[in-house]
């Protein structure tokens, strides 16, 4: 069963969708796209809005662009994994500098996350 989340969320994540960063889209059509595990983009989950979410392994994957280094910022990052941790949700945090250089690392993280959390 889908956390619950906020009904005022759904048209926000439709334009987000439409309006993928170019890291989003690297990682979405280089590697989460199709997957057997289902994943979804700009999904609403509790009262936030996630880069990608996969139900079936009960994970998340945030891409952090420079406006996440500011310590308010990084607040509410803490803040947001915490209420999705407290749903049963991963989250996983990459930095767009991550996808652009070390974009098969990152794939490998995801992989080895998907894979651990397919067996619990």
């Amino acid at each position: 069963m889908s956390p619950a989340y906020d009904q005022r969320n759904i048209k926000p994540a439709r334009r987000l969708r439409a309006n993928m960063t170019p890291w989003e889209r690297k990682l979405w059509y280089g590697h989460l796209r199709g997957r057997p595990e289902h994943f979804r983009r700009q999904k609403p989950i509790g009262g936030y809005i996630v880069d990608f979410s996969c139900e079936q392994a009960k994970l998340v994957i945030e891409l952090d662009g420079g406006g996440h280094y500011h310590a308010d910022q990084h607040e509410r990052d803490v803040a947001r994994d915490a209420d999705l941790t407290a749903l049963g949700m991963l989250v996983l945090r990459f930095s767009n500098r991550d996808v652009d250089r070390n974009f098969e690392g990152v794939c490998a993280v995801i992989d080895a996350a998907v894979e651990q959390r397919m067996r619990q």
